[in-house]
């Protein structure tokens, strides 16, 4: 049993914290804790069923399992019209993956070694994707400013852009959606070999679990991760006030930490074994996940859930974080080697937007 599993003993706590109608801040805690260890052990079932499946429908399993509980999370948010907190949530993932993430990793498998080496050609490729992604999360807030409207402000829960806005942010979906498809397909089939540079490795473990546990064991923590999405953000209001925090900050922060935690440390982990490839897969990757499917799904889901249609249109310290965060991204991932310096200087700027955040 890992470590992160004896946060489980959260799972009951934050139901039993719900039904007796407990202090927000702890209902909120305890479910946001209880989301820890649903999202590991989503993670695991979810390497188990790839290393039975192959690694061609494994990989697939693993991009589209690897972000759950952040969408689980901000489909509850989106059906509570929490619009904004989803937004921020998205953000967060993004911003704390390239930065948090890759930092903590550049940085514990930096210290021992002078310097740990990764393939040029994977990394700029997600680099890339991110870029593009960047491109049309910023665009939209463009058009809203070039006609005359404004950026959301920090605090509100939803806004109306309009009609025009919300057309556009479905065709920025679309657009954003095929993108993936077609990173998917690069990664997956006509580069695999450049993406999947441990795939050899893992192909001898032996130890795999049979189908059916893995299948069960993904279901049932699908299902907790639902559970404590649900109390999750019912407690985001009431809690973020007890607390004295924004939920802006929390959705930002907490929320995006929260649900990438499983992830965070399994990056960490294969780069203190110098294993930068998969660490900066595992980031990078994950970043583009994001803002490639997970932001323009949840736009194409509002259309049906939710009191109104959710617009691309992101508030100013959003966009200048994400801005920041993907160049920052692209610039010390091109030369294809990293050290703990680096990884330092990632933390340093994640340190510098959350002091900014937490003031805004």
């Amino acid at each position: 049993m890992r470590p992160v599993h004896f946060l489980g003993i959260f799972i009951p706590a934050a139901v039993a914290l719900e039904l007796a109608h407990a202090a927000p801040a702890l209902v909120f805690s305890a479910a946001a804790l209880g989301v820890i260890p649903c999202a590991a052990v989503m993670g695991e079932s979810t390497e188990q069923l790839a290393a039975r499946t192959g690694p061609g429908i494994g990989g697939l399993l693993n991009v589209t399992f690897g972000n759950a509980p952040e969408l689980i999370i901000a489909l509850f948010a989106l059906l509570e019209g929490l619009q904004e907190v989803v937004k921020a949530s998205i953000v967060g993932s993004v911003v704390g993956n390239v930065l948090l993430v890759l930092g903590a990793a550049m940085l514990v498998g930096g210290l021992p070694r002078e310097k740990q080496t990764f393939s040029r050609t994977a990394a700029n490729a997600q680099s890339a994707m991110l870029l593009l992604a960047l491109g049309a999360l910023v665009f939209p807030a463009i058009f809203q400013l070039i006609h005359g409207g404004g950026l959301p402000s920090v605090g509100e829960e939803r806004v109306d852009f309009g009609s025009d806005l919300e057309k556009l942010s479905f065709g920025v979906s679309i657009v954003l959606l095929a993108s993936y498809a077609a990173g998917l397909f690069f990664s997956l089939r006509t580069h695999r070999a450049v993406f999947n540079p441990y795939e050899e490795e893992a192909g001898e473990d032996h130890d795999a679990w049979p189908m059916r546990r893995s299948v069960v064991t993904l279901a049932v923590a699908a299902v907790a991760v639902g559970v404590m999405s649900e109390i999750l953000v019912g407690s985001i209001e009431d809690a973020s006030s007890d607390i004295g925090l924004s939920q802006f900050f929390v959705g930002v922060f907490v929320v995006a930490i929260v649900g990438n935690a499983a992830e965070h440390w399994v990056a960490v982990l294969v780069a203190a074994k110098d294993k930068m490839d998969l660490a900066v897969n595992i980031a990078i990757g994950s970043s583009a996940q994001i803002a490639l499917f997970v932001a323009p799904l949840l736009v194409l889901v509002s259309f049906v859930v939710g009191p109104d249609p959710m617009a691309l249109v992101f508030n100013g310290y959003e966009l200048v974080a994400l801005l920041f965060a993907v160049l920052i991204a692209t610039f010390v991932t091109q030369e294809g080697e990293s050290n703990w310096f680096e990884g330092m200087q990632l933390l340093s700027l994640y340190a510098v937007i959350g002091l900014v955040f937490y003031f805004a």
